[in-house]
């Protein structure tokens, strides 16, 4: 029997599409770059051996549980806490608010880890409350309400260092 080859292009074009939002939730979860980019390239090449994403309804879906679970396996082979790190750029803006970015990322920092991935694959995932669902392994609501409280969180952390400057 022969073995099917791989679909070369069409995993290129989920790394094309993907490739760098899968990098940032990986960066999230691990909090360096470097591995994160590392464990998305472990997934893409295993996607590479195994021929296609054939079997997977959701794509997208699929790719990020993939680097989920290739990030915690990689934890438990390090066995070691790596904490987000803060000062890492999760984008560019125009018109670059060095403090304001530095403070968003620091609020961002301090929410429990299961709300941090929630914001992180929703905002720079792109991936709905269905599909973080599917990659969490929880109800779309839970996914849903861990959102809502993380957007509170973050609401009340940025107005915060927003009012000692209010009567300025």
């Amino acid at each position: 029997m022969q073995q099917a080859q791989p679909d070369s292009s069409a995993i290129e074009t989920l790394y094309r599409q993907h490739g760098s939002q899968l990098v940032v939730f990986a960066s999230a979860l691990i909090g360096e770059r470097s591995r994160a980019q590392d464990v998305v390239h472990q997934v893409f090449l295993k996607l590479l051996e195994r021929g296609s994403l054939s079997r997977a309804t959701d794509a997208k879906a699929y790719l990020f549980a993939s680097v989920r679970n290739a990030v915690l396996n990689d934890a438990k082979v390090r066995a070691r806490d790596v904490p987000l790190d803060t000062e890492s750029a999760w984008f560019d803006p125009p018109d670059r608010d060095y403090a304001a970015e530095r403070n968003l990322r620091r609020a961002i920092g301090a929410l429990s880890e299961d709300q941090r991935e929630v914001v992180v694959l929703h905002i720079w995932g792109e991936l709905t409350f269905f599909q973080i669902a599917h990659v969490l392994g929880v109800s779309p609501n839970t996914a849903a309400s861990r959102y809502r409280y993380a957007l509170a969180r973050l609401r009340d952390a940025m107005s915060a260092r927003e009012e000692p400057y209010a009567n300025a």
